[in-house]
């Protein structure tokens, strides 16, 4: 298995990304094909002893800036080291792709060089999180701002798939995030989701809040990309905030610091749940080969576990048992969105008689 990564991609690009494939490669025994501006990247390599590692650069000569309009870089057409990365994925010559770059430009290019997955509509961006029972999936978490319901439906299927083949959860619960677990709670988006879900076979436990992406009360949270981005950021941002806060507290007293002493252990664990970089990153569910999306602030080990998740699902065949799940689903994946208006239809005139 080969993972092609995106060198040029992230904030600390190339130093953090070259660093944490050596880290995949020494330690792991990955290989890993390091795309981007070949000059820096070899720069980069000379300050490590790579001697014996399966590392390869790959040459392109273009590198897609974080704020850069995804589908006006996508009509540039140029060899950016995001396309070049996921062209390697398309041509077989690699098993996975890895970005730490601008997201919404791999999400396009994704779609573009790799395709979506038949029946799929909009792929989804799957995030996970900590919970007081393991670890929950949140999607999508940034990929759509705007959706349907019938991609809702769709995220909630790939989420279920995803949930039992990662986390080995026979049956995932199901949660559609909203204001609240009322019936009468969420917005038009919402409700006309909810209407369709509990129609189905699957495992849908109904509406849950914000707070219960970190409870356990479900283990695939469905929303679309503006509200689940701005859940993820939320989150994150709360576990530094919680961070800073101990470390200004325990530092106030000689008590404080006796006591973080003996359950030291304790927050070493704490931490390591919630820091992001110990998922690597997130999938992109729905196309037609593996490539996972990390933050933009991705430090050597954040990168260094997205190879190791893209060699994970790559070695397990992912892609296909994910295929495989949703074509047992297939006539689901294709209700369009004119259909899940109908059946609304058909639901509100059994309420209203």
């Amino acid at each position: 298995m080969q993972i092609a990564v995106d060198a040029m991609g992230g904030e600390q690009a190339p130093q953090a990304v070259v660093e944490g494939a050596i880290m995949a490669a020494r330690n792991h025994g990955a290989k890993v094909i390091l795309v981007g501006d070949e000059e820096r990247i070899y720069g980069e390599l000379e300050k490590h002893d790579t001697s014996g590692l399966p590392l390869s650069v790959y040459h392109a000569s273009h590198v897609v800036g974080m704020h850069e309009s995804p589908s006006l870089v996508v009509r540039q057409n140029r060899d950016s080291s995001i396309k070049v990365a996921l062209g390697l994925v398309k041509e077989g010559e690699a098993d996975a792709a890895v970005s730490a770059g601008n997201s919404g430009a791999a999400m396009a290019f994704a779609m573009f060089i790799l395709r979506k997955l038949e029946g799929v509509e909009r792929p989804a961006i799957a995030t996970f999180h900590p919970t007081s029972e393991g670890t929950s999936i949140l999607l999508d978490a940034g990929g759509n701002v705007d959706c349907k319901p019938v991609h809702l439906i769709q995220f909630a299927i790939m989420g279920s798939v995803y949930a039992k083949l990662v986390l080995g959860k026979e049956n995932p619960r199901i949660g559609l995030l909203s204001n609240g677990t009322e019936e009468s709670k969420g917005n038009e988006l919402t409700r006309e989701t909810h209407a369709i879900l509990k129609q189905t076979r699957l495992n849908y436990a109904g509406y849950v809040e914000g707070r219960d992406i970190c409870n356990g009360n479900a283990d695939v949270i469905v929303c679309d990309g503006f509200v689940g981005n701005v859940a993820l950021k939320t989150s994150e941002g709360l576990a530094e905030a919680i961070g800073a806060i101990l470390k200004s507290e325990i530092k106030k007293s000689l008590r404080a610091k006796i006591g973080y002493l003996l359950i030291k252990g304790a927050f070493a664990n704490l931490k390591k749940r919630v820091d992001y970089s110990e998922y690597g990153g997130a999938p992109l569910l729905g196309i037609n080969g593996i490539c996972l999306i990390c933050h933009g602030s991705s430090s050597a080990k954040a990168i260094m576990n997205a190879v190791l998740v893209c060699l994970k699902l790559a070695e397990g065949g992912f892609n296909q048992h994910l295929m495989e799940e949703l074509d047992k689903r297939r006539e689901l994946l294709r209700v369009s969105h004119k259909n899940v208006m109908k059946i609304l239809d058909q639901i509100k005139e059994k309420i209203i008689h």
